[in-house]
């Protein structure tokens, strides 16, 4: 293997800013020193740029099967277009179906994936079907590197788990090491409130917003937490959007308790101004959680700065406008739920340090290093340092761009950030020292990426 040299960047990582060179050999990074003392076979001319690692995005959803409908990114053009937003690791989630063995939803996903992923994936296991036979399972597949079981409290009828079910679930994962993770809303009240909602005729995507309200969102948080809290097992919250549910996470933090959260950019630069665009343009911001009046903002980048959210993962699940979304015209309970978003979350964190919201490193610690610790994949993954993966991005914080769905690389036909401006664009992109994005070229190809086993959560005590 040659040895390349990326020279005169500045080198970001959670911990550190610093002028250096990074030397790669065979796919991982065999040096970071001063300028000039490092030579290599070919040189990288980082002059000016960032060298930052590549993203860790810990919440997708290719090819996942929801509402009569398929997300419309599969695992290769799904994982090209996190490479060409500066991400070189997804972690997946497999689907169990109810009535069916756990192996049986994660040998599915890797059939997916395998042979087609452009950066190196792993798997989330979701847990439709809490019983003895599951229970067992989720000890093998904590062994073999699966180590964190999605639970819904939302969706009676699909992925629905009552409390008992989420109890033993983390009872299990106290056991075995796995973190549960948690879509916290109230399914129960919700579908009370849906069908309320469409008997009165309110049947516009912005009545979505309306029925899941964010004081559901919170005590199904707080549930979960004491939920958790019994069963003496970690909780790492997903996609959290309301200020109610960011206050019950600080508070359980507060009390010293393993509980971690996550939100995703769409909360921290979309809102219900979106959900009511008219002519059914709304529907391109259905997911759920849902996003929340503007207000909730300002909680979700606190809680950024302050720790008590950790990651920004992207919940990528798009669904074409055309074809898709339209599912739900006259009602819309049957709008498919998710975003597409994979391709924009590093250059929509890059906007908010711009902004002043968070720092530099910060940008790193919640992109790369943090989602890479919770999830077990550092030092390997998520930092610049000897022995890493070479997952490393050549980023140039000067250059503008226009997000828009002409120009970028998902398998969908809107962009949930059409026309933002924003400073920041990744410009190369090496995965285990192979340039997949090479000067805003694509380079790589499908079957580049690896599957990759985990370990347990990196912060538990």
């Amino acid at each position: 293997m040659s040895r390349t040299l990326i020279h005169g960047g500045l080198v970001i990582t959670a911990s550190d800013e610093i002028h250096a060179d990074v030397l790669i050999e065979d796919g991982r990074i065999a040096a970071v020193g001063a300028a000039g003392v490092l030579t290599a076979d070919r040189t990288i001319d980082a002059t000016g740029k960032y060298v930052i690692p590549g993203g860790v995005d810990a919440h997708t959803h290719m090819e996942l099967p929801f509402g009569g409908t398929f997300a419309s990114d599969t695992f290769e053009t799904g994982t090209r277009a996190a490479a060409w937003g500066g991400t070189t690791t997804i972690v997946d989630f497999a689907v169990q179906s109810v009535g069916r063995p756990l192996r049986e939803g994660l040998d599915a996903w890797h059939a997916k994936a395998e042979g087609n992923c452009a950066i190196d994936y792993g798997f989330h296991m979701i847990v439709s079907d809490v019983n003895q036979e599951t229970l067992k399972e989720m000890d093998l597949l904590v062994e073999e590197g699966v180590t964190s079981f999605k639970q819904f409290m939302a969706y009676p009828g699909v992925f629905y788990s009552d409390d008992g079910q989420i109890l033993r679930a983390m009872q299990r994962s106290a056991e075995n090491g796995g973190l549960i993770m948690m879509h916290a809303e109230n399914g129960i009240a919700i579908d009370v409130l849906v069908e309320q909602a469409l008997a009165r005729g309110e049947t516009d995507p912005r009545f979505h917003g309306e029925v899941r309200k964010a004081l559901l969102e919170a005590e199904a948080t707080h549930r979960a937490i004491r939920l958790a809290q019994v069963a003496g097992a970690p909780l790492y919250v997903v996609h959290v959007s309301a200020t109610e549910a960011v206050a019950e996470l600080a508070r359980a933090r507060d009390e010293g308790l393993n509980v971690f959260g996550e939100t995703c950019p769409q909360y921290l630069f979309l809102s219900t101004d979106n959900l009511a665009e008219p002519d059914f343009e709304g529907a391109k911001y259905v997911c759920s959680t849902p996003l929340r009046p503007k207000e909730h903002q300002a909680a979700l980048w606190r809680g950024l700065r302050t720790n008590d959210l950790q990651v920004v993962s992207t919940d990528h699940c798009p669904f074409c406008f055309t074809g898709q979304k339209e599912l739900g015209r006259g009602d819309f309970s049957k709008i498919p739920n998710g975003l597409p978003g994979v391709e924009n979350r590093m250059d929509l964190l890059h906007q908010a340090v711009v902004d002043g919201h968070i720092s530099r490193r910060r940008w790193i610690e919640i992109a790369c290093a943090t989602p890479a610790r919770m999830f077990g994949l550092y030092p390997k993954k998520g930092t610049i340092a000897p022995g890493a993966d070479a997952d490393v991005v050549i980023y140039d914080p000067g250059a503008e761009q226009v997000i828009s769905a002409e120009t970028h690389h998902m398998n969908v036909d809107y962009s949930a950030y059409e026309g933002k401006r924003i400073t920041g664009r990744v410009e190369t992109v090496l995965s285990r020292g192979v340039p997949v994005i090479t000067e805003r070229e694509y380079t790589g190809r499908a079957g580049h990426g690896v599957y990759t086993p985990r370990s347990t959560c990196q912060y538990l005590n």
